[in-house]
C-alpha cells in the first residue's frame, strides 16, 4: 500500500514571509491551443520539501550534492504534540531502533522539535528527520535546530502529512528536485508499508 504524504502545492501552507506558489496557464486547449501548458513560480521551500545543509551553512552541501540515499529507505513514523524534548528524542530513537528504521526519523503532529532533541537526534546519526511544520524547529527561531541538524549530515523534510497514517516502520520515498546549487527542493513524498 502506497500513502502519499505530500501536500498539493498551489494550496500549500507556506512558511511566514516566503511566496506563495503561483501558477499560469501559458496555453489551454479550450482556448484553441495546441495543448494545454502550465507554467508556475515558488520557494523552493514550499509545501512538502527537503532542506538540504546549505540552507543554513554557507559552505554546505546543496540539494543535488546530496543524492537519494538519504531520502530513500527505511523510516519510522512517530506523532508527537507540543515540545519534542532530549527524553522525547531518545524514546523515539529506541522505538525506531527496535523496529529496524533509526536512521529516517518523521514526526506527525503539531511537533515542535528543541535544540536537545536536535543535539540527540545529531549525536545518534539520522539521515533524515521529517515533520509536518514547514520547519523543524520553533517557527520564531528555526535557526539554531536547523545548525545542529544540518551541521551532523542530516538532511530535513519539512510540510508532510502524515494524518491518519499509524506509528511504525515504513519504506519512505522523498526524493527532491534536482535543482542545482539550491539550499532546497520540493518533493513528492510517499510511504510503502
Amino acid at each position: 500500500m502506497l500513502i502519499d504524504i505530500t501536500q498539493e502545492l498551489f494550496s500549500c501552507t507556506v512558511f511566514p514571509g516566503d511566496p506563495k506558489p503561483e501558477k499560469k496557464s501559458m496555453m489551454s486547449i479550450e482556448n484553441g491551443d495546441v495543448c494545454n501548458l502550465t507554467a508556475f513560480s515558488m520557494c523552493a521551500h514550499n509545501g512538502t520539501h527537503a532542506d538540504a545543509p546549505y540552507h543554513f551553512i554557507d559552505d554546505g552541501r546543496t540539494i543535488d550534492e546530496l543524492g537519494l540515499e538519504p531520502f530513500v529507505g527505511d523510516c519510522f513514523v512517530v506523532h508527537h504534540d507540543g515540545e519534542v524534548s532530549a527524553a522525547d528524542a531518545s524514546e523515539i530513537l529506541a522505538r525506531a531502533s527496535a523496529n529496524g528504521a533509526a536512521e529516517r526519523i518523521l514526526i506527525g503532529g503539531r511537533a515542535t522539535v528543541t535544540a536537545a532533541a536536535a543535539q540527540v537526534f545529531a549525536e545518534h546519526g539520522i539521515r533524515l528527520l521529517g515533520n509536518e511544520s514547514q520547519t523543524v524547529g520553533p517557527e520564531d527561531a528555526p535557526k539554531e535546530v536547523h545548525l545542529i541538524l544540518l551541521g551532523c549530515g542530516a538532511v530535513l523534510l519539512e510540510g508532510i502529512r502524515l494524518a491518519g497514517v499509524e506509528d511504525g516502520k515504513y519504506l519512505l520515498n522523498a526524493a527532491p528536485l534536482n535543482l542545482g546549487g539550491s539550499d532546497g527542493a520540493p518533493c513528492r513524498a510517499w510511504l510503502m508499508r
